[in-house]
């Protein structure tokens, strides 16, 4: 087509080309590009510092702004709008969003910014962000640590007017401990949260051990460490998951069944599944009452505040199994819910899906790339100053000649020039020297330069040491993660069971026979009866990442007594616990109860072992942590809780055994490493009024790590493990020492006992001792089995570095 432009002359044509265009490449490749951008922009998070780009430009726009957790709040709105202005060209609701997500503690493991005001709930959302306010969290200043030395490198924003980080120096694995979610163009990534310490002691495991297994890294992690708590049911997927990157698990409810009124029986739940909200329980459940899908349910009450957290009561109707009635609510109701992982995130700007090991290498990787290179800027700067506080000693040293080079010069560039040539000294020297003040000439400065120059070249040296050995470049790493997990890590709080036991129905009967069978408890706090009386293994394993702690023989409507560490025993009815299915050979404790859900107790007061009720023979034997001893009589009151010893005040029972001949030794081991072994027969047994009486004589600062006993003749072992007392429990391995109890002769009640172990240096106390029969099983905080060493025949030697910290050691039941 052809046409005349009006200002062109008549005899001269314009002509318009036009372009045919194929619409399907058109739209395909526009598609390609909007699907690059989605999932490097914004869907997405790097596999490095596990952020999304709209949360790392939240955490960098509040550094740059000087927000600190120990200083006061801004609006949220301030915050947005400079992110939206500076870094995100997006709209402000989804940088809200965002930076409402990383405040929500029941949905990071670790909440990186500090939320002030209404910031939603599981069923609510958030205020407005000009209602709310925000600063970061002690966590977030983890993450943007090092920005100001070089670590990461540095990209222009969306109108290359300003610069922001690629991403950000990360001081522990976040995609891991936070976990992450979103969906992106033909792909999406559902990460689980998992517990800090556990990851970073796996992240340290895999820099001393790269060709570690998954196996060796999963005794770390056994699995996910949800923000709500809750149990996770079955494990076989979360293997899945770390292996392939891709897999499922079941979270379930934490509940207990309890009287709710005189004469009704009631469940109530104190966690929920991850991200499921009490009103959500509330609607399916009262769906499915009106449907009769769902029978039993008298009333159901939500008593949740902010003083006693979640709080959900469900009342049975007479008549009905509460146990049954349960196992219909895990089936019809989001109290059962399952959790798809799908670990997929940007690694080199392509996105990969990651196995437990890939995420850690890519996070060890990228950590010690950035020590690295803040090593590199330190050494820069150090070296620079060495060389100006070279030239002002040189200054100092003669410096009238240098006032009289100065004074004489015509401008400042020629007494720098002059100063250059006759004390041979460099441009920067010359100009630091010209910029000297007068107070800096005294006898006093003279000496502080030497002692900065000092200091100076030993930081050199150490800086040069760091980047000049890769094994001390990664030790540098590993100490740095184990410092951030003393300081920042948290107990577990979701808990593992491989099976959920055996599922019960509206069929199953009230009345249950009084047949014998076992109580026992595990290290973790699981609780479980058999189902008859059948014979515990010799090892006492119950399950592959547990050790048992307490086993006594009962019938199902008997009752067990629960020991605390204030000397108090609790009643446990056998028949409230759940039952282990049976199998070929011993049944597995992972399908028990948390023992939170039949006793609540007081904070600081810990629950010990399990203790049979009965009548006969010749009663337990106690232990404190001042080194007092006592036997108590069998002669035990009808009421629900009662005391077995009269404490001092700061005193507290650490140790508690069920006599079975009254010939047993009794056996104490102090914190300073100190072991005494005398016969149970020389402590007489006292009523529960009692106070005791002296078991080992301590020394000052002296108190008793472990009290047990061990059965005349009996082959027995025992394990000390050394450590410093400044170190988070749980977080250090340690040096362990196995010993044969023969080894230590027997001494009288009331004495100071014989050296159990020798401190290493740097070790000052006992972080765990035990003494008992073989074989002793030992587990992490986790429950995971840990090996222990050989015994040797050095009852006073020094341990062995342990693979990993121990928790609890336990023998097998008596």
């Amino acid at each position: 087509m052809a046409r005349k432009s009006a200002s062109a002359p008549e005899d001269e044509t314009y002509v318009e080309r036009i372009v045919d265009i194929d619409v399907r490449e058109e739209m395909q490749g526009a598609f390609l590009e909007y699907a690059v951008s989605v999932i490097h922009s914004r869907a997405l998070p790097d596999a490095r510092d596990g952020l999304k780009p709209v949360q790392r430009r939240i955490l960098f726009s509040m550094h740059e702004m000087g927000l600190r957790p120990d200083r006061g709040h801004v609006k949220s709105s301030r915050v947005v709008g400079d992110v939206m202005g500076k870094y995100h060209p997006h709209g402000d609701t989804a940088i809200y969003d965002a930076l409402v997500r990383m405040a929500q503690p029941f949905t990071m493991r670790l909440p990186l910014v500090d939320g002030h005001g209404n910031f939603g709930s599981l069923d609510d959302g958030p205020a407005a962000s000009r209602y709310t306010e925000a600063r970061p969290a002690a966590a977030a200043l983890l993450m943007t640590t090092g920005l100001d030395e070089e670590t990461v490198p540095f990209v222009p924003n969306y109108d290359d007017q300003l610069l922001q980080p690629e991403v950000l120096p990360a001081a522990f694995p976040n995609l891991l401990v936070n976990g992450a979610s979103g969906i992106a163009v033909g792909m999406a990534t559902n990460m689980a949260p998992h517990n800090l310490v556990e990851v970073i002691g796996a992240a340290r495991h895999l820099i001393a051990n790269p060709s570690c297994s998954l196996d060796d890294l999963m005794k770390f992690v056994p699995g996910p460490d949800l923000p709500a708590g809750g149990r996770i049911v079955g494990l076989d997927g979360i293997r899945d998951a770390y292996l392939t990157g891709r897999g499922s698990f079941r979270t379930r409810a934490t509940t207990r069944i309890e009287k709710t009124s005189p004469r009704r029986m009631g469940i109530v739940v104190t966690e929920l599944p991850y991200l499921v909200g009490p009103e959500k329980v509330i609607e399916k459940l009262k769906d499915a009452v009106q449907s009769k899908k769902l029978q039993g349910i008298a009333d159901v009450k939500d008593l949740t505040d902010r003083k006693h957290g979640l709080r959900l009561v469900i009342e049975v109707k007479n008549g009905f199994n509460p146990d049954a009635v349960l196992e219909q609510l895990y089936k019809l109701t989001p109290m059962e819910d399952s959790f798809s992982i799908n670990n997929v995130a940007l690694v080199g700007g392509q996105p990969r899906t990651l196995g437990l090991k890939d995420l850690l290498r890519v996070y060890v990787d990228f950590r010690t790339d950035v020590v690295r290179r803040r090593t590199e800027y330190r050494l820069g700067k150090r070296k620079d100053r060495l060389h100006l506080v070279e030239g002002l000693l040189v200054a100092i040293l003669d410096i009238d000649e240098v006032i009289q080079v100065i004074r004489s010069s015509d401008d400042g560039n020629t007494a720098k020039a002059r100063l250059m040539d006759v004390f041979d000294l460099s441009d920067p020297q010359a100009t630091y020297i010209l910029d000297l003040q007068l107070r800096r000439l005294t006898k006093f400065s003279r000496i502080e330069l030497e002692n900065e120059k000092t200091d100076l070249e030993r930081q050199i040296e150490e800086l040069e040491a760091i980047l000049g050995d890769e094994k001390l470049l990664l030790k540098t790493v590993s100490t740095e993660l184990a410092e951030v997990a003393k300081s920042h890590g948290t107990p577990r709080r979701t808990v593992l069971l491989e099976s959920a036991g055996v599922p019960a129905t509206t069929a199953t009967p009230l009345e249950v026979a009084d047949d014998p069978c076992w109580v026992l408890l595990s290290s973790t706090g699981l609780m479980a009866r058999t189902t008859g009386a059948d014979s515990i293994p010799a090892d006492g394993s119950r399950s592959k990442h547990d050790a048992l702690v307490g086993a006594v023989r009962t019938t199902a409507r008997g009752e067990v007594g629960l020991v605390t560490s204030r000397g108090r025993l609790v009643r446990l009815s056998a028949l409230e616990l759940p039952t282990l299915p049976p199998t070929n050979g011993a049944p597995s404790l992972s399908g028990g109860a948390p023992l939170a859900a039949y006793v609540d107790l007081p904070a600081g007061e810990e629950p010990l072992t399990i203790v049979g009720l009965g009548s006969e023979g010749p009663g337990i034997a106690l232990g404190t942590a001042q080194g007092v001893v006592k036997r108590v009589t069998t002669d035990y009151p009808g009421r629900p809780e009662f005391e077995l010893v009269s404490l001092k005040d700061g005193d507290e029972v650490v140790g508690t055994v069920e006599l079975l001949t009254g010939d047993e030794d009794l056996v104490f081991i102090t914190s300073e490493a100190q072991l005494l072994r005398f016969g149970a027969a020389s402590v007489r047994p006292q009523g529960r009024a009692g106070g005791g009486i002296a078991g080992i004589k301590l020394g000052g600062g002296d108190r008793v790590s472990f009290f047990g006993a061990v059965p005349q003749g009996a082959d027995a072992v025992v394990v000390t493990s050394s450590g410093s007392s400044g170190a988070l429990p749980g977080t250090e391995p340690g040096s362990i020492k196995v010993t044969p109890y023969s080894e230590y002769p027997a001494k009288g009640r009331a004495t100071g006992g014989v050296r159990c172990h020798r401190f290493l240096k740097g070790e000052d106390t006992l972080v765990l001792a035990w003494a008992g029969p073989v074989p002793a099983r030992a587990s992490g905080a986790n429950g995971v089995a840990l090996e222990l060493p050989e015994a040797n025949g050095r009852r006073d030697g020094s341990g062995t570095p342990a693979p990993a910290a121990i928790a609890r050691i336990a023998g097998p039941p008596r």
